[in-house]
Formats: C-alpha cells, sequence, structure tokens
C-alpha cells in the first residue's frame, strides 16, 4: 500500500511538474511494477495490456464520433444553435446567456469535446452578449461553464475511458448521462436568471432593440442537425445501433450535413478535418493506454484491496464510499483534467464499489459531472483558460468571477442525482 501512495504521490508531483499524463502514468506504472516483479516483466505487461486496448473493438467508437465532431464544427453549425435558443428564450432578461447554454448543450451533444464547445461558443456567444450589454464575467463565465456539457450530454470520450476500466456498457453510460445533461441545462439557465436578477447591474440596457429569430425559421435552420442528434442517440437507446454503429450513422450524416452546406469541398478542409480527428484521437488513446499500465501497477500494489479491508472493518457505507470519493473528486478536479482524475479514482475504488453494490452507471455519471467541476474551478480550470485564449480582451479574474454560480448549480446537480438516482439510472433501465 505504501509503495501505491508513493506511486501516485510521485504522479502528481510529474503532472504539476508539466510532464504530459500519458508520460506520467506509464513511467510511474512500469516502475511500480518492476518493484514487484522486475523490469522485464514490467516491459513485457506493458506491451501486452496497451496491445489489449488498441484492439479493443469497443474503442473503435472513439476516433469515428471524433471524427462526427470535426465534421460537425466544420459544417458551422454554431450560429444556428446560438440562433435557436435565441429563439426559444432571448427575450427573458438573461435571456441571450441562457441561449448560450442551449447552443452549448446541442452542441456538444456532437463535438464530445468540453474543450472544442467552450472554443467554438466564446467566438460566437461572447460578441452579441457584449453588444447588448452583457458584462464580461456573465457572458464569459457562461461560455467556459455551457462547455462542461460536452462530457456529460452524449457522446463523451471521458465516460467511453470509464466504461473501459469498470467494464460497463458504452451504450447505457452515454444514455445515463442525457437526462442529467438537460437537468444541468436548465440548472444553468435557472443560475443566470437568479443571478441577473440579484444583479441587475450585469446587463447594462442598450439602445439596440434585441435581435428575436422567427422560431419557425431556427428550428427548419437546424432541423437536420436535430434529426441525426435523434437519430443517433434514438438508435443506441432502441437497440437499433451499437455504439460504434451509431458513431458510423453520426459521422456519415455530419459528412452529408457539411457537404450540403458548401463545405468539404476542397482536399485542405479533409487534410485539416481528418488532421485535428487523428490528433485528438492519439491523445486521447495515449492517455487510455498508459492509464492502463498504471491501473496494473494499482492492482499488484494491493492497495485496492487493502481499502476494502479498511471499509469493512470500520463498517463504512456504500453511500459514504460514495461521497468521499466524490470529495476527492471535487479535490482532484483543481489539479487534474478528466481522464486523469478518472486514471487515478477508478482503479484504486472499483474493487470496494463492486463489492458494496453500487451502480456502477450511476456511479458513473455522478463522478462525470464532479469532474466537469474541475474545468471551471482554479486553479488549472482549463475552460476557464480556453475562453481566455479565444478572447484575450476579457479578464480573467472577470471569468472565475462568472462561473461561480455555475459551479453551485453543478454540485446542486450531483446532489440531486445522488437523492434520486433513477434520473441516470431511468433510461437505461427502459432501453431495449
Amino acid at each position: 500500500m505504501t509503495v501505491a501512495l508513493v506511486g501516485f504521490a510521485a504522479l502528481l508531483f510529474l503532472t504539476l511538474f508539466g510532464v504530459p499524463l500519458a508520460l506520467a502514468t506509464l513511467v510511474m506504472g512500469l516502475l511500480g511494477f518492476a518493484y514487484y516483479r522486475g523490469i522485464d516483466a514490467a516491459s513485457y505487461m506493458a506491451g501486452q495490456q496497451i496491445s489489449e486496448l488498441l484492439t479493443n473493438s469497443s474503442l473503435v467508437v472513439v476516433p469515428v464520433f471524433i471524427l462526427m465532431g470535426e465534421l460537425v464544427r466544420r459544417s458551422g453549425i454554431t450560429d444556428e444553435l446560438y440562433e435557436l435558443g435565441n429563439a426559444l428564450v432571448g427575450k427573458r432578461r438573461g435571456g441571450l446567456a441562457m441561449s448560450t447554454v442551449i447552443a452549448c448543450g446541442v452542441f456538444s451533444t456532437m463535438s464530445g469535446s468540453s474543450v472544442a464547445t467552450a472554443a467554438t461558443m466564446t467566438r460566437v456567444a461572447i460578441p452579441p452578449m457584449r453588444r447588448f450589454g452583457y458584462h464580461d464575467s456573465l457572458s464569459a463565465g457562461t461560455v467556459a461553464a455551457g462547455g462542461t456539457l460536452g462530457i456529460l450530454i452524449p457522446p463523451s470520450f471521458p465516460m467511453v475511458i470509464y466504461c473501459i476500466f469498470a467494464q460497463e456498457d458504452i451504450g447505457r453510460m452515454w444514455i445515463a448521462g442525457l437526462l442529467p445533461g438537460l437537468l444541468m441545462m436548465l440548472m444553468f439557465m435557472l443560475a443566470i436568471y437568479i443571478r441577473v436578477s440579484l444583479k441587475p447591474e450585469l446587463i447594462i440596457p442598450t439602445d439596440e432593440a434585441p435581435y428575436s429569430p422567427d422560431k419557425v425559421l431556427a428550428i427548419r435552420r437546424t432541423s437536420s442537425f436535430l434529426v441525426l442528434f435523434i437519430v443517433v442517440l434514438g438508435g443506441i437507446y432502441l437497440g437499433v445501433f451499437t455504439p460504434t454503429e451509431a458513431a458510423s450513422v453520426g459521422a456519415f450524416g455530419a459528412y452529408l450535413f457539411a457537404l450540403a452546406r458548401g463545405k468539404m469541398r476542397t482536399l485542405k478542409a479533409y487534410r485539416e478535418v481528418f488532421g485535428a480527428a487523428a490528433g485528438t484521437t492519439a491523445s486521447v488513446m495515449a492517455i487510455a493506454s498508459c492509464a492502463i499500465v498504471f491501473s496494473q501497477f494499482v492492482n499488484i500494489s494491493g492497495l485496492p484491496y487493502e481499502l476494502l479491508g479498511i471499509l469493512e472493518n470500520n463498517g463504512i457505507t456504500g453511500m459514504q464510499l460514495v461521497l468521499a470519493i466524490c470529495a476527492l473528486c471535487l479535490l482532484l478536479g483543481m489539479i487534474f483534467e478528466s481522464l486523469g482524475i478518472l486514471v487515478l479514482i477508478i482503479p484504486i475504488f472499483l474493487p470496494s464499489l463492486q463489492a458494496q453494490g453500487i451502480d456502477l452507471i450511476w456511479f458513473g455519471v455522478l463522478v462525470v459531472i464532479l469532474i466537469e467541476l474541475g474545468l471551471v474551478s482554479p486553479p488549472l480550470g482549463v475552460n476557464v483558460f480556453t475562453v481566455k485564449a479565444a478572447r484575450n480582451d476579457v479578464a480573467l479574474i472577470d471569468i472565475f468571477k462568472g462561473v461561480w454560480p455555475f459551479i453551485i448549480a453543478m454540485i446542486m446537480t450531483a446532489g440531486l442525482i445522488f437523492y434520486f438516482p433513477q434520473i441516470a439510472l431511468f433510461l437505461p433501465d427502459a432501453m431495449h
């Protein structure tokens, strides 16, 4: 157990000093395993584990959905999604910020990336909000928080990695994230309403009349995209598609969607889309495969089973364990990005969770929500720095001030799902 704790401390040290997460987990996994079995056994184990992971047919869904996300971004749908949200809620006070949440939620269903959603929506949403008198803390905070929906609303790459470790069904995991994702969107919109009601000065009235697009026209302009979303998720829910087949249908549909909009007509466009998809895929696969090596070190150290013995000897219940892990996720979220947190907690606590009879689909949704907090929490706040990078004229302190109401909304959403597990489990349990 002591060796494993030293390994975790060393991993934390390496990542804090800028060593890439994939490299840090690989190095510590190899060294830790070599401590018990020797360097030859560690090298053989690493090669075998990485090979098995990269040839796992379940992971085919990752590059295909990443490609779909790149094609959707290439199609330029974000303006129309923002217009749709504006048509639905734009007339309300704070309506442009609420529109941003809706657009982020819908766009993230196809991009699968929180950072990509935040970067894209920063360019789309902040200029009109500024034009209509929205304070930077409200507009930039909304975009940073709205981007976090990308790893909760399916497809979600962190959920895929979670399922690989927890050996759960990817389709059920994705469907489980849908209702919690919609709930969090509503909580974000409620947070905006409460904030602008308590602090009216966040929106300074302007002479320019608010733009209110026609609802029917806005829905018509986004109908192809919305149909694609329904076909992909509906196919998984009804058992028509496996997640991999749904990814293929989604990628082909996104390609036709981009083609119909006059995109993907040059060799350069294909090179950029496939290059970006390949780069993102390589990053995800590198982290996942190296994490498998680190998890083997954790297992051979006996740490998960020693923790299980501690729980049994002290009469700690399953719900108490889940609460403790949730608290740990909140702390780790201030330092690590989402995949890094999964790498750390799943190998350690999985045996204890299984022994306590915890539903791992419900637990996965809960953990993903808490991991999202790390995307907007100081000091790391990946989404916050993404917004800052896209808009250098926005003060970093304003973005951090703007995300606090959304952090509260995330915690409240997690609390509702903790006390009412059926919010996450209703749709997976009803799947055919």
